[in-house]
């Protein structure tokens, strides 16, 4: 695999004053040759002249967060990241890469998770590159191999995953986001190794049950909710029971034989655990007897 090397090259603006005055001395030296009539000092000067224009070429520039990879010949030379005007040979082939933070959303892809159920899934993949060599050398398009490979590792993650979790299970997409993230990065990270790229984030930007299966899946995690909602019911609903004949039996209120006490354990539960309001009902039956 080809690495980058880094590569000094001359200051730009050394060069400049160093071309300028050999410029001009070229110049000077076809006028002085022109008058003293000498073909040869003539020919001499205008090769000279010509030499210092293709030095010209040398110069180029290297923005911030920018590097230019230099190539002879289709040979690598090196890499330049110091910003700013700089001078190289001048037949080398400079071919800017840009080393700034970018990132993209990938499309919505319908995918089944690890339960089989068609869900519809798009990520955020935030990456930049760190070996100029490799990506433009190792691969064809890093930009578009950047976007295939991410994608590509955004459907083996959601056919390892759950949607949701449930009895039994661990981690699942919808309620372990940062687990999620970590694995998606380094899934992306693993493909993108060898195009000189490096991750830096990768997190989930939609998630959701296919148009197909959205509305039962709706029902299923109401008749989830419902069912905890009733047992936490019930259970504050038992305490509170439990918690009355322990009040009435410490503070002699009434002494209640087991008949009574499950007749009233049963009535309190119906008005604690019930969805509407109790009515009350006066039973006057025992002021007649």
């Amino acid at each position: 695999m080809i690495r980058e090397k880094t590569k000094t090259v001359s200051s730009g603006y050394l060069m400049i004053v160093v071309l300028l005055v050999a410029q001009f001395a070229t110049a000077y030296a076809i006028f002085v040759a022109l008058r003293a009539v000498s073909i040869g000092g003539v020919v001499v000067a205008i090769l000279a002249s010509a030499v210092v224009l293709v030095c010209w070429v040398g110069l180029f520039m290297v923005h911030p967060n920018e590097a230019k990879v230099l190539q002879l010949f289709g040979k690598y030379i090196g890499t330049v990241h110091e910003p700013g005007l700089k001078w190289a040979n001048p037949f080398f082939a400079k071919t800017a890469v840009s080393t700034r933070i970018r990132n993209f959303e990938s499309g919505q892809l319908k995918v089944n998770d690890s339960q089989g159920s068609p869900i519809e899934i798009a990520a955020v993949v935030v990456w930049k590159v760190f070996d100029t060599a490799e990506a433009m050398f190792e691969v064809d398009d890093y930009e578009e191999f950047v976007q295939i490979q991410s994608e590509s590792a955004l459907r083996n993650l959601s056919t390892t995953y759950p949607y949701e979790p449930h009895e039994g299970e661990g981690t699942a997409l919808r309620s372990h986001p940062n687990e999620i993230a970590h694995a998606l990065r380094e899934e992306i990270q693993d493909r993108l190794e060898k195009a000189g790229v490096t991750v830096i984030e990768a997190r989930i930007s939609h998630l959701a049950y296919a148009p197909e299966i959205a509305n039962a899946m709706l029902r299923r995690q109401q008749a989830a909710a419902i069912i905890a909602a009733r047992q936490l019911i019930v259970r504050g609903a038992v305490g509170m029971v439990d918690m009355a004949l322990d009040e009435l039996r410490d503070n002699n209120v009434v002494v209640l034989d087991e008949e009574r006490k499950a007749a009233m354990v049963s009535n309190l539960l119906v008005v604690l655990c019930s969805d509407e309001s109790a009515q009350p009902v006066l039973n006057t039956g025992s002021l007649y007897t």
